[in-house]
């Protein structure tokens, strides 16, 4: 239960961090939008999180041969769709929260990877 809660944080962090630069970079009318509300920044981030252990992994899986190809890079497109995946479902739920395109998407990702794997790095994962 911890690391769930735990895990619930650090992509609410990342999510958080990643609009912050990506609003920075192309403007807050075109780039991730997710209503300036802690409580609906958890909610984005649990439903990323539902997501990303539900769908990513057959994502991977589908899309094996190009990270393959690109030495493991395509996986940033793969991040990213999962964030534009995240952006569609949340407005049907009630949530806000909107990705202005793909290449906020995409640099968004990137930096949903950063700070996850930043803020993961030392911890237990037994």
């Amino acid at each position: 239960m911890t690391r769930l809660l735990l895990r619930l944080i650090v992509n609410a962090v990342a999510l958080a961090a990643a609009a912050f630069i990506v609003n920075a970079l192309f403007g807050a009318e075109r780039g991730i939008n997710y209503g300036n509300d802690l409580a609906n920044l958890l909610w984005v981030a649990l439903l990323f999180g539902v997501l990303n252990a539900l769908i990513k992994p057959a994502l991977k899986l589908l899309t094996c041969p190009l990270m393959l190809l690109t030495l493991g890079i395509f996986t940033l497109v793969v991040n990213a769709l999962m964030l534009l995946l995240t952006s569609a479902l949340a407005e049907p739920l009630g949530i806000t929260f909107e990705v202005g395109g793909f290449w906020q998407a995409l640099v968004g990702a990137i930096i949903i990877s950063f700070v996850s794997t930043f803020l993961s790095v030392g911890k237990d994962d037994k």
